[in-house]
């Protein structure tokens, strides 16, 4: 196989040797590519090029001379009849690499039209995807409380298959380890709240107004919200990356594999213990919130402790109580529900498990604001006065 050459002669180009793929590389790689600027500038003049000499013409060189040619044929072409088949096929394939595809045509010609729906469009599916989010979501919720009241309704003819031990451990994790921070949390809202109030009392000399501040304040709308706020972020991101974890794992699939119910062995414990212990968290940390504004109120207004107690009660009707509690309930019930079917519907791999943990915050959090202004407008005209 001798190498490929090229001349230049008083009558055009002549080119001779092994014209393919390997033996066009086979040299070194500058050596190539000055060939390819030779031919390029040759197609640049009006001559005669001469193939007879070729022993062989693949497609690659083939296709290489067309380049060079500028993509046209040579005004004067002395060719076998196979070289001449296989510059047909360079020219073709040239043509074919070289056309825009049908998509590009009809984008570039459907361009205006595309581009006004989407600005029409944005603001429509901006608002229309966590929309869908959100009923889905919702849809979710109501399927997981449906089965749950089933699952009940099992349990009370069937006692003996009650997760009592499930249970008790999670109400461990949700309220006994929970009992610390909360107390902190709720101390320095009390300081906090009693300390920014007495210099506004001080202003207009109602001193001893600050217990009805304080306990009004507190007790009915701080503490259930501060409570929900801090079981939303510590036991309700625990509860859906735990459950997520087992689904990563294929926990869940193996407990339908042995036949255990998932949602009485998984879910109805977790919603059963926060539902439950949410209303004493609210009481806890209302207790460690008064605590802290009756100190603040002994440092800035002189207010002696026991008249500071004794005054609450009258200062603050038990009906308060009672909405608090009630409060705490269900926003209890609200976050361990929502937190249960985000985590049964985390995907096997960690980015849904991270992006469902967060969702589960955040939409409980919004969730327990929005049940409280519910709250606040069903139960506006009790405990008010008393």
């Amino acid at each position: 196989m001798s190498a490929p050459a090229f001349f230049a002669e008083a009558e055009g180009f002549r080119l001779s040797g092994t014209w393919t793929l390997a033996a066009l590389t086979a040299g070194k790689p500058r050596a190539f590519a000055r060939l390819r600027k030779t031919l390029r500038e040759a197609g640049q003049r009006r001559a005669g090029w001469h193939l007879a000499g070729v022993e062989k013409l693949d497609s690659a060189a083939a296709l290489l001379l067309w380049q060079s040619w500028g993509r046209r044929w040579p005004e004067e072409l002395e060719a076998t009849p196979a070289q001449r088949e296989a510059l047909q096929r360079a020219a073709a394939l040239a043509e074919e690499m070289s056309a825009p595809s049908p998509v590009t045509q009809a984008d570039a010609t459907a361009g205006e039209d595309s581009l006004l729906k989407q600005i029409v469009l944005a603001p429509v599916l901006h608002l229309g995807r966590p929309t869908l989010i959100l009923l889905h979501n919702l849809r979710g919720v109501v399927e997981l409380f449906g089965r749950l009241v089933l699952d009940s309704f099992f349990l009370f003819r069937h006692p003996q298959y009650l997760p009592l031990k499930e249970f008790s451990a999670n109400l461990c994790k949700v309220g006994a380890q929970a009992l610390p921070v909360l107390a902190l949390m709720g101390f320095l809202i009390g300081v906090t709240i009693s300390y920014l109030s007495a210099l506004q009392l001080k202003l207009y000399g109602a001193d001893l107004f600050i217990v009805n501040i304080l306990g009004l304040s507190i007790i009915r709308e701080l503490g259930p919200v501060l409570a929900a706020v801090l079981v939303a972020g510590r036991s309700g991101s625990a509860m859906t990356a735990q459950i997520g974890v087992m689904r990563v794992t294929e926990e869940i699939d193996a407990l339908a594999t042995f036949g255990v119910s998932r949602t009485i062995r998984v879910v109805l414990p977790k919603v059963a213990a926060l539902t439950l212990a949410t209303p004493l968290l609210v009481l806890w940390v209302s207790a460690a919130a008064i605590v802290g504004g009756a100190l603040a109120a002994r440092l800035q207004l002189d207010i002696s402790f026991l008249y500071f107690f004794s005054m609450l009660p009258r200062s603050v009707p038990i009906a308060n109580l009672w909405i608090a509690l009630a409060k705490g309930m269900v926003f209890g019930f609200l976050i361990a529900l929502l937190a249960c079917q985000l985590g049964l519907h985390v995907r096997p791999n960690t980015e849904s498990l991270s992006r469902r943990t967060t969702a589960s915050v955040v939409t409980a959090i919004t969730l327990v604001i929005l049940a409280d202004a519910l709250f606040a407008i069903l139960t506006r005209d009790i405990g008010i006065s008393g």
